[in-house]
């Protein structure tokens, strides 16, 4: 009999919506990284790519397409971060 590790349980114990919600919680930029990760091409990508995932998953696909095509444009430099969100208040 072959034994799994405690990750692998885990693992399949979630679904795969909340294995994305997961990924998209863990690839979210927070507010308190914002400053430092608001360049990061990578970072803002992968945010925008985990929350596509959970969006296809719950078969919402105008929303997984806006996803899909934000992480594009920081991915082929087509837009860049926007002015930080407590400026100006």
């Amino acid at each position: 009999m072959q034994s799994t590790s405690p990750l692998a349980d885990a693992v399949q114990s979630l679904s795969t919506l909340e294995l994305a919600q997961a990924l998209a919680e863990r690839l979210a930029i927070t507010s308190n990284d914002w400053h430092r990760l608001k360049a990061n091409r990578q970072a803002q990508a992968g945010q925008q790519i985990g929350a596509a995932l959970v969006f296809l998953l719950k078969e919402q696909p105008e929303e997984t397409l806006l996803h899909l095509q934000q992480a594009t444009g920081w991915l082929d430099k087509s837009i860049s971060a926007p002015p930080c969100p407590t400026h100006g208040r």
